[in-house]
This record gives C-alpha cells, sequence and structure tokens, in this order.
C-alpha cells in the first residue's frame, strides 16, 4: 500500500475509486486496489459503464441471455449495470461491515431524468431494490426537480448520493432536502442508523469553465486567478456543511442516530496540464470527507502526491471570498458560470446515457 495513500486514509479522507468494469470484478483487480490502496468505495457513471462494456467480452454471455428472452436494450443496460455494482458491493462488503459510512458503491439513476422529479425517484426505487445490498449508493442529481427525489428516497430509506453539484446556495438545498428527509424517516419509525448520504460536490469542471473566462479576458490580474476558482468554492462548501452539522436540526437528528452527509470531492481528475495531477486532492484534505478519483489520479497521488500539513480547508472560507471577488472585479459573472456549469453537466450526463445505450445496442446486434 502507498504510503501516501494510506497518510490520506490516516487524516480521515475515504478514498473511491471513479471506475468499475466487469473485468475489474472478475479479474480481482478491485479487490486489490481494496486491499493495497485504500480504495473504500466505487462511483460509476455511464461513461464508465459505456466504456467497460464496449471493451469487455465478459458481459457476452449475458447479453446473449437477454437478447435471447426479448429484453429491450433499456433492459439490457439496467441488467447489466446492477449485476456489476451488486457484484462490486459484495466485494467492499468487509469495508462496509467495519465502517458502514464506506464500502459504497455508487450506480446513477437514468440521467433523461434530471428535470423529472417522479422519474427520478421511480428510477432510485428501482435500482435500490435491483441492487439489494445495503451499502450501494443511489446517484440523484442536485437539480431543482431533483430535490424532491432525495428527500423522497431518503424518506424511505435508500442511501443516496446526490451529484452535479457545483453551487453551495445549491448545496446548502441539497443539505435540506436529506435533513428532511431524515425526520420524514424518524416518523415513519426508520433506523436512521442504516441511511447513509453523500454531496458530491465537482471541483475540476469550476477551474475549467472560470479559467476560459479569465483567458479571454486576459488581464495580468484575471490571469493571475486562474486555478484559484474550484478549491476555494469547495472551501465555501464545506464552511456551509460546518454549519449545517453544527446546528440544533442536525444534533436531534445524530441523537436518533442519524449519519452526517459527508462532503465528496468529484471531479477531481486535473484538466489542465499546466496544474498539479493531484491539486484536488492536495488541497482538498479534510477529515470526514471522500475524494473519488479516477485510477490516473489515484496512481499519480500514491506516485508523488504530498498533502500540506494540517487541514487546508477548514476556517478558509474568507480567504475563499476574497477569491470570488477578485473574480468579479475582473469581470467573471460567477453566477453565470454555476448555470452553465449545471446545464452542461445535465446534457454530458444524458449524452453519456445515450452513449451507453448505443453501445449496448450493437453489443446485442452482435450476440443476437
Amino acid at each position: 500500500m502507498s504510503d501516501r495513500l494510506q497518510a490520506l486514509a490516516d487524516a480521515g479522507v475515504s478514498i473511491w475509486l471513479d471506475d468499475l468494469s466487469r473485468e475489474r470484478v472478475e479479474t480481482g483487480n478491485l479487490a486489490e486496489l481494496v486491499k493495497d490502496s485504500s480504495v473504500t468505495g466505487v462511483t460509476t457513471n455511464p461513461t464508465i459503464f459505456a466504456g467497460a462494456i464496449a471493451d469487455g467480452a465478459r458481459y457476452d454471455d449475458q447479453v446473449r441471455r437477454l437478447v435471447a428472452a426479448g429484453e429491450p436494450v433499456e433492459r439490457v443496460v439496467f441488467e447489466l449495470t446492477t449485476e456489476d455494482v451488486r457484484n462490486a458491493c459484495d466485494i467492499l462488503a468487509p469495508v462496509h461491515a467495519e465502517h458502514p459510512a464506506d464500502g459504497r458503491v455508487s450506480i446513477e439513476v437514468e440521467p433523461a431524468l434530471a428535470r423529472d422529479t417522479e422519474g427520478t425517484l421511480a428510477s432510485a426505487r428501482a435500482l435500490w431494490q435491483a441492487v439489494d445490498r445495503p451499502n450501494a449508493l443511489i446517484k440523484i442529481p442536485a437539480t431543482v426537480e431533483g430535490l424532491p427525489a432525495i428527500t423522497a428516497a431518503i424518506a424511505e430509506g435508500i442511501s443516496v448520493n446526490v451529484t452535479l453539484i457545483f453551487d453551495v446556495e445549491r448545496y446548502r438545498a441539497v443539505m435540506d432536502a436529506y435533513l428532511t428527509g431524515l425526520e420524514q424517516a424518524r416518523e415513519a419509525g426508520l433506523d436512521l442508523s442504516r441511511i447513509h448520504s453523500v454531496a458530491s460536490f465537482f471541483v475540476s469542471r469550476v477551474d475549467s469553465e472560470v479559467d476560459k473566462r479569465l483567458e479571454a479576458i486576459g488581464s495580468d490580474e484575471a490571469l493571475a486567478l486562474r486555478g484559484r476558482a474550484a478549491i476555494a468554492n469547495a472551501r465555501l462548501a464545506y464552511a456551509a456543511y460546518q454549519e449545517v452539522v453544527g446546528g440544533e436540526r442536525w444534533r436531534l437528528l445524530a441523537e436518533a442516530g442519524a449519519n452526517p452527509q459527508r462532503p465528496l470531492w468529484a471531479s477531481t481528475g486535473v484538466k489542465n496540464p499546466d496544474y498539479p495531477d493531484t491539486l484536488y486532492v492536495t488541497d482538498l484534505v479534510v477529515a470526514g470527507t471522500v475524494n473519488t478519483m479516477p485510477q490516473k489520479t489515484l496512481e499519480a497521488y500514491a506516485e508523488h502526491g504530498e498533502a500540506a500539513p494540517g487541514d487546508l480547508v477548514t476556517g478558509r472560507a474568507d480567504d475563499a471570498r476574497q477569491v470570488f471577488e477578485r473574480l468579479a472585479a475582473v469581470g467573471v459573472d460567477f453566477a453565470d458560470v454555476l448555470q452553465v456549469l449545471e446545464t452542461e453537466g445535465v446534457d454530458k450526463f444524458v449524452a453519456s446515457w445515450d452513449e451507453l445505450v448505443a453501445t449496448v445496442a450493437e453489443q446485442m446486434e452482435k450476440q443476437a
């Protein structure tokens, strides 16, 4: 096990792999990562599944059986992906038994439902039932329409990974949706200790969009701010989280056995080659959080990642606000940045789902 990854885990950061395939499951690769790299969870998305299925002969037998049974492509997608998540949950079950907040595997509701509350909730229920593992997490996007679905899912005892969060104010709404769901679950007599959630706050995409605008402005003051927005935004998000868990409403739920909705740093692969390839790990080390990394970032951190001594997140809200004041001063409209990121995020999720469906349809034709 890498000493650097171990140090990250010792600092209280849960390390989740942003990747899953049947090959990882069946060859023992995932089990090895859990054993040797401090990986304690897995996140997935349609693009990950599309790549795995396109390149993986290990899916052929199941596809052939489903084609023979006359199943439509949407059902084949459902069966293939839930099978992988179920098996990954089993591999991570020992981690989950020791640390119930970890050992988690996430699977996403159909992205085309991002603006459909009832459709999202129905998809979440179907996935939760099909995976049928206590360490699963159902990914629900943090759109306005997704918020009531988050509350309803939590109220029913479904553990949720809230995804596609860019905006600190939307994040506050996500936390409110979680607390409301827990309160409803408590009223219904559910065991709150069995309900878990993470809130996936996207990081690198913020810098990508802001940096593009700063480069278009082109002044020395603007260019000096490149690579600053994403970390500042995440630090403000963590300050909001601290406010919520420090409040009376949370205290009452915690006393009833509820688990905190841990912040999860998502989109942590560095897209700008001019930045350190571990930037969105090293600068966001804080206990009680999750960092979900693509394998490339995991390997980079294992090889040369160096977190600064202490916590670079807690108590940095004032510094973060100054970054946004400076961004506004040079002409960056951050409210517009957030709107663009959410719209593009939903569109990308839908496009990746379409890619997955097309990939599975192609495999079905081959096995017909």
